[in-house]
């Protein structure tokens, strides 16, 4: 390259680099044009509590407040919402944040521009009649747990788990079972030794007297315990080309989940439980209200991801997948953009 293309090139990228900086201004600027209004969002077991603020943000109307018609396709498990935004059959999925790391190491712009929650809130459990032969996480050798889905955060970190105890990731057979009624059924029928999952299951499942805890990281104690620091879970992440293509439309879907955390800082576990719908208490809405307060702690109060997040979600994925990840050159600020949080006007 000569020096006038260098130069050349030098200039177009800083003025690239200035727009970038100047999108969510822009975006924030009253009567912006929304380029998409109407948007398909996947999630992968919207019941979950993990999933909560999503349905917060439909069901208090802070997606139409924002000017947006969103459709939520909800998959077996968040990595089918990956692969269809992957595909491009949806535009945005709330999903784990590990997704975007696994995207960027693969050569794929797939970034974060909110964190829905700072703790995974995901359980370890085994079966109750099981607990006296499964006291650790390494006696779970040859059995078979259930997962949301082969994938997913939740087999993931259950995986991690098992490294972390001196196992193999191959070590325990993993078993797909959905994000609401179907897991609890999973357990009641015998059907699999435990599962690593989330509320409202894994309490339903605590409070009928079914399961016994081996490793619970719905509290900041028990993710430090695992992970050493904290390590972001869900949040919610597109294309990059679509956030270029749409920066207005971006600044609104984080307006809209920033209200739903916002909301869910403060809101009483009456109020929660009326803002969803009747068939997300599992028949129980009292059992639903405690369930809620035990995951109240895992909500972003912010919707930032943090550089030492970041860094602990990488090590732990060096640690399960050293082959991939243990040398990957993988930027913090390619897997997570702060500036639509930063610039929302809530």
């Amino acid at each position: 390259m000569n020096r006038r293309d260098f130069l050349a090139t030098s200039a177009a990228a800083a003025a690239l680099t200035a727009l970038a900086a100047r999108l969510p201004a822009y975006a924030q600027e009253a009567g912006a044009a929304i380029e998409k209004p109407s948007l398909t969002l996947g999630v992968g077991g919207k019941p979950l509590l993990y999933y909560l603020p999503l349905t917060i943000a439909e069901t208090k109307g802070f997606f139409e407040e924002e000017g947006l018609t969103v459709a939520i396709n909800d998959f077996g498990g968040g990595a089918k919402s990956l692969q269809a935004l992957v595909g491009g059959s949806i535009d945005v999925v709330t999903g784990a944040y590990e997704h975007t790391l696994r995207m960027q190491q693969k050569g794929q712009d797939i970034r974060a521009v909110c964190d829905l929650g700072r703790f995974p809130g995901i359980t370890i459990a085994v079966k109750k009649d099981l607990a006296g032969e499964i006291k650790s996480i390494a006696d779970l050798k040859g059995r078979a747990m259930g997962v949301t889905a082969p994938g997913s955060s939740t087999a993931l970190m259950l995986q991690y788990a098992m490294v972390k105890a001196g196992l193999q990731p191959g070590d325990v057979s993993l078993v797909g079972i959905g994000g609401g009624t179907s897991a609890v059924a999973a357990v009641k029928r015998g059907e699999i030794a435990g599962l690593s999952h989330l509320d409202p299951v894994t309490s339903r499942l605590e409070q009928d007297g079914d399961i016994a805890v081996l490793l619970d990281t719905r509290t900041e104690e028990g993710t430090r315990a695992l992970f050493g620091g904290t390590n972001p879970a869900a949040t919610v992440y597109l294309r990059q080309d679509f956030i270029e293509a749409n920066p207005v439309t971006t600044q609104r879907i984080v307006n809209a989940f920033l209200k739903s955390l916002t909301f869910l800082q403060t809101a009483t576990p009456d109020e929660v439980a009326d803002a969803v719908p009747a068939d997300y208490h599992f028949g129980d809405r009292e059992f639903y209200k405690t369930a809620f307060e035990k995951a109240r702690p895992m909500y972003s109060p912010d919707g930032m991801i943090t550089q030492d997040g970041f860094a602990s979600m990488l090590s732990m994925l060096g640690t399960l997948e050293p082959a991939e990840f243990a040398s990957a050159d993988i930027a913090f600020d390619r897997t997570f953009d702060p500036r639509f949080v930063q610039a929302a006007r809530i």
